[in-house]
């Protein structure tokens, strides 16, 4: 039986992993993460995610990084707020992990990415009498396919910032 579940922004987030210098990975992430997911277990074809993730709500661990992320040089937080994604199909592998495929849109740029998705995990009863279930979700993606190409060039020859950057999203979802 299909269902309707709110992303529970105060126990989601995204993170992100990206290579600095060609040495180290910095990670971050971002606090508010909401929408709704629809789940059907028997016919998992039918369900579909709609999710928005504010981007004012970066955090690397470094205000001043952060700052630079926010600004016009990355994702331009003043006129792209928000990233956004929506399914276009939903497939399951297994009853605990599948793919869902969908547009996602980053400093205004609409891609195809595929997630790979472990869960959802069984419905439960939260102490306040909520239905809960949770899923987690990974995808790789090209930042300058999404039109963030700010780099800078080492002088050992290598780039500051890499190309790719490794997503991670964590969903608790409330039923509706």
């Amino acid at each position: 039986m299909k269902s309707t579940y709110n992303i529970d922004p105060a126990h989601s987030t995204a993170h992100f992993t990206v290579r600095h210098m060609m040495i180290t990975n910095v990670r971050g992430s971002f606090g508010s993460v909401k929408g709704t997911v629809v789940y059907d277990p028997a016919d998992p074809a039918a369900s579909g995610v709609d999710a928005e993730i504010d981007v004012t709500s970066i955090n690397s661990n470094d205000a001043q990084r952060d700052a630079h992320l926010k600004s016009a040089d990355f994702l331009d937080v003043e006129h792209f707020p928000a990233i956004t994604f929506k399914s276009t199909k939903v497939e399951a592998d297994s009853p605990e992990e599948g793919k869902v495929t969908g547009d996602l849109t980053i400093h205004g740029v609409t891609k195809s990415v595929v997630l790979k998705v472990e869960g959802p995990t069984a419905e439960t009863k939260d102490p306040w009498g909520n239905t809960r279930m949770g899923a987690s979700a990974t995808t790789k993606i090209k930042r300058g396919d999404f039109g963030l190409k700010y780099n800078a060039v080492l002088e050992t020859g290598g780039l500051l910032i890499g190309d790719d950057v490794k997503i991670e999203i964590e969903v608790s979802l409330i039923k509706a």
